[in-house]
């Protein structure tokens, strides 16, 4: 059981190059979807990448889990940004 001030609000930019590893990204969204507040996803078709911008509240773990998997995916950058102080 996670303790509440262990939770941190966090930011994510994913930026797909490779198209085709779009249904990878959303088979690893799916499995953490229950740490996302918001999601918004915008096709970049002139730069022919796409973008997701999510917001998180999770632990540190589950949070570097996710963006971990994530950046594992070639073709796929991810950058992340925690709050400094848990959130109650």
């Amino acid at each position: 059981m996670v303790k509440t001030d262990e939770i941190r609000i966090a930011i994510i930019a994913i930026v797909i190059e490779d198209k085709s590893k779009s249904n990878t990204v959303n088979a690893i969204l799916h499995d953490y979807s229950d740490l996302f507040v918001g999601r918004m996803g915008i096709p970049f078709k002139e730069k022919k990448i796409s973008v997701i911008t999510l917001i998180a509240q999770g632990t540190n773990d589950n949070i570097s889990a996710l963006t971990g998997k994530l950046g594992r995916v070639e073709g796929i950058t991810v950058n992340s940004m925690l709050t400094k102080k848990s959130q109650k």
